[in-house]
């Protein structure tokens, strides 16, 4: 037969050890206290709808361009500039966004810029209703701007001053000519060089598609 005492002292004993264990299991990670500012903890965070952990919604941008909104049309971040249009006035190349349209970069001395230009104006007759034109000139002054422009006849759509070469600089563009095709979406493909009259039209068919 057991020695009351005994049992008694089992007994404590075994409840001491109860009483440590319930004490380290509140103990864990688990249990973190929301930080101050009443968030839930670093360890706790749910992952976004990307699966990013830790991610908010706030994270998660648009597929397409970047920007504040222009008529509920997304500016994409190379068309977010003002600048001085040929012939006079100012132009806002956000006005751009929502519709397709073509940046074709120039200077005035360029020979190349020269042979492509009566390519340009016809495209510009043939697509002009459904793809907007932008002409973006770069080291001219004013004066031999304006000249390029009236010699070839491109006067039927806008042409933006690049006084600093800021502009060619948003684009990625380091010389003439170039352009740059901008979808309804708001994504944009810069491509580098000359095109020739049927290679621009594929591309602009392309644009109009879309």
């Amino acid at each position: 037969m057991t020695d009351p005492r005994r049992r008694t002292g089992l007994l404590a004993a075994g409840a001491a050890v109860a009483a440590l264990l319930l004490t380290a299991c509140g103990s864990g990670s688990g249990d973190q206290e929301p930080d101050a500012g009443g968030g839930t903890p670093a360890g706790d965070q749910e992952p976004a709808p990307d699966g990013t952990p830790g991610a908010t919604p706030e994270d998660t941008g648009p597929a397409e361009g970047t920007g504040e909104d222009q008529g509920g049309a997304t500016v994409p971040e190379e068309l977010r500039w003002t600048a001085p249009a040929v012939g006079g006035g100012e132009f806002d190349a956000s006005a751009l966004a929502g519709s397709p349209a073509v940046l074709w970069f120039w200077a005035p001395w360029c020979p190349v810029c020269q042979g492509e230009a009566p390519g340009i104006k016809a495209a510009h007759e043939e697509w002009g209703d459904e793809v907007t034109f932008v002409g973006v000139a770069g080291h001219g002054d004013e004066s031999q701007d304006e000249t390029f422009v009236n010699t070839f006849g491109l006067d039927g759509f806008t042409h933006a001053r690049d006084l600093d070469g800021s502009l060619w600089a948003g684009f990625g563009v380091a010389s003439q000519p170039a352009f740059a095709f901008v979808s309804k979406g708001g994504s944009v493909e810069v491509v580098p060089g000359s095109l020739n009259e049927q290679e621009l039209d594929n591309r602009l068919s392309e644009l109009a598609g879309q």
